[in-house]
């Protein structure tokens, strides 16, 4: 019986498999390649914090990092590239450079360094991940780190602040989005009828800024004028993906499960109501005490002649 593959990762949620750009990359490629493996998602665990995800456990070694568990993969002849002419190839290698130099550091910035999607998105969702008290300790090194890459990667000179630095990856990334849509075209995928590394990369990247509600983001609004690259997303989500966990409800499942909420909690009250009523009933009943507008003759002395 062979051994099994383990693939320890951040989990799901918005409607995605794995929140997490190089996770969704793996069990992506996973998917097309036909590889089992196990999911162990890392969430409220130690390992928020001293685990390197994704990481792949397989007889003993541990494989990290996308592009050395694809190379893995392929040893074990799960390769989804196996269609891939040389020069399709060589446009998949210079795509997925593109991607990590042109889009990975908007994508940073929207996430771990935007104020406001930071505060209301992203800290609360990693910080419900991890056990106290690694919950005040996780998000915030993993934004210190972001915010590190950003400025290793594009803060050359003029250009040294944050601040500066923003206008130049956020109009990068536009510009890496509308050549990737370019290139995919009405198409289900970038080469041919069946997927492989280049829409793993692809999705794993696109895919998190597709389905997040983020309060602020001008590349996501970008995103939404891009038809073609959010109809890529849903397609592998529904494809490959619909029947995992972190895939959305049906609607009519999601309105039966609130329409049963609604019932229970009308019940609820009910009930409430109900019991008070009867308490109400049993208890003792007292006359009012106010002043009688008409008073007795009989006892009115004043009233009595001399």
């Amino acid at each position: 019986m062979a051994a099994t593959m383990e693939l320890r990762c951040w989990g799901g949620d918005w409607g995605l498999p794995s929140v997490h750009t190089e996770s969704l990359i793996v069990l992506a490629y996973a998917k097309f390649s036909g590889a089992t493996i196990t999911v162990t998602p890392i969430d409220w665990t130690w390992k928020t914090l001293t685990g390197t995800v994704p990481e792949l456990v397989y007889q003993g070694s541990t494989i990290t990092e996308p592009a050395q568990i694809l190379n893995f993969l392929r040893k074990q002849r799960f390769n989804a590239d196996y269609e891939l002419s040389a020069r399709q190839g060589a446009d998949t290698m210079a795509y997925i450079a593109l991607l990590e130099e042109k889009l990975r550091p908007a994508l940073l910035h929207t996430f771990w360094v935007d104020a406001e999607n930071y505060a209301n998105l992203t800290r609360p969702w990693f910080a419900s991940r991890s056990p106290f008290p690694l919950n005040f300790l996780v998000p915030g090194r993993h934004a210190n780190t972001a915010l590190s890459r950003i400025l290793l990667t594009k803060g050359e000179s003029p250009l040294h602040t944050i601040t500066e630095v923003e206008g130049k990856i956020y109009s990068e990334a536009k510009e890496c989005l509308n050549l990737l849509s370019h290139r995919l075209g009405t198409a289900y995928y970038f080469f041919g009828n069946t997927p492989c590394s280049l829409d793993a990369f692809v999705f794993g990247f696109v895919a998190p800024l597709h389905k997040a509600s983020l309060p602020s983001s001008p590349l996501q609004s970008h995103l939404r004028q891009l038809d073609n690259l959010q109809r890529f997303c849903d397609h592998i989500l529904n494809a490959h993906f619909s029947s995992h966990p972190g895939s959305p409800q049906p609607v009519q499942e999601t309105v039966d499960a609130n329409l049963q909420k609604l019932t229970q909690l009308v019940n609820k009250e009910s009930n409430l109501i109900e019991k008070m009523d009867d308490n109400l009933r049993s208890s003792p009943q007292h006359k009012p005490l106010r002043a009688d507008p008409r008073p007795s003759l009989g006892n009115d002395k004043s009233s009595t002649p001399a």
